[in-house]
């Protein structure tokens, strides 16, 4: 019989044992699920006057789970994305209790069973043709510097790589010739290659031919041969946005970041005629639904030049059916 007084050893047990051991989750992910126990747990003992270590299953229900969200909401406003972010990371230790303990399972599928928030998405960023050229155009190439800040905005326009697949791309990791492509591990440590033109793959190779040797064997590196962090490639990316909005305006109206060359990438496919589910697969999206976001943005799109063409002058005739049958079928 297993010592259900201790939620700790469960705890313990997810992390060690499923999350980092048998999902191998990105660090990321595990940074995100700690803070929510941390808050979690912080919330708990306050709310039931009980040291975390001290918890047990017993102590833990829907009700205290669902107090918890609410706090978060009111207390730290936090928006219905980062709530159900952290209901997810709950969501994931009780179905991991569930198996561990199935003693408990109508106590775990109550809280399994708290829904998520339903919220509505803002519109995604990205960049037209326009601005990716001007952007690209930014860096000055004559000085190293500007050679490598032009590589890595290319290669992150043309393949939609997520900023820490862009920092941590090893030489190893690239793939020259027929099938030319970028490997990498992406979110949820899932393994994807993702091709590259003949242009991107020219321009890594001239690149390939000066990038400051490193121990790491990095493609990207700052100018001391260190990781190159997501500071600071959003460093990099505000500088050159900064020199090429003064010949395209346009720019000025967009917080870029990396992420938003992850959507241009994504977009840029889908205008193509890409199909989603290859969009999907190539983004590293776990779902098709994910996707979806790029396509009701290009839907918007299509939309708003529909409404700038001019609308036909000619007369419209209305239906008129023969017999009562039809005209019966009409009225439905």
């Amino acid at each position: 019989m297993k010592n259900t007084n201790r939620f700790s050893l469960l705890l313990q047990s997810f992390f060690t044992d499923y999350l980092i051991t048998q999902r191998q989750a990105s660090q990321h992910t595990v940074a995100s699920y700690r803070d929510t126990f941390r808050l979690f747990l912080r919330f708990s003992q306050k709310h039931l006057k009980k040291a975390p270590s001290n918890l047990s299953l017993n102590d833990i229900d829907a009700s205290l789970i669902r107090l918890f969200l609410r706090e978060l909401e009111e207390q730290r406003n936090i928006s219905a994305q980062t709530r159900n972010q952290r209901l997810a990371a709950i969501h994931s230790c009780f179905r991991y209790a569930a198996l561990q303990y199935p003693e408990y399972s109508e106590m775990i599928q109550q809280i399994l069973a708290i829904p998520h928030k339903r919220y509505n998405r803002i519109p995604i960023d990205y960049l037209t043709t326009d601005e990716v050229n001007s952007l690209l155009n930014a860096p000055d190439r004559t000085v190293w510097s500007g050679r490598r800040d032009y590589t890595l905005l290319l290669v992150d326009i043309r393949t939609g790589l997520r900023v820490s697949e862009l920092t941590n791309l090893h030489k190893s990791d690239i793939t020259f010739g027929t099938g030319a492509h970028v490997h990498c591990f992406g979110k949820g440590r899932k393994e994807r290659s993702t091709p590259i033109t003949k242009n991107t793959a020219k321009v890594l190779q001239q690149w390939l031919r000066e990038c400051m040797v490193n121990e790491e064997d990095l493609v990207f590196t700052n100018a001391q041969g260190g990781h190159l962090s997501t500071d600071g490639v959003q460093y990099i990316l505000d500088k050159h946005v900064g020199l090429a909005s003064r010949l395209c305006p346009s720019l000025k109206k967009k917080r870029i970041t990396p992420h938003v060359l992850r959507h241009t990438a994504a977009m840029q496919l889908l205008q193509s005629g890409v199909d989603p589910m290859i969009i999907a697969i190539w983004m590293g999206h776990e779902s098709i639904e994910t996707t979806q976001v790029y396509i009701k943005e290009d839907l918007k799109m299509k939309e708003q030049a529909l409404q700038m063409t001019q609308e036909s002058k000619s007369k419209s005739l209305r239906y008129k059916p023969e017999d009562k049958l039809l005209e019966f079928l009409q009225a439905l």
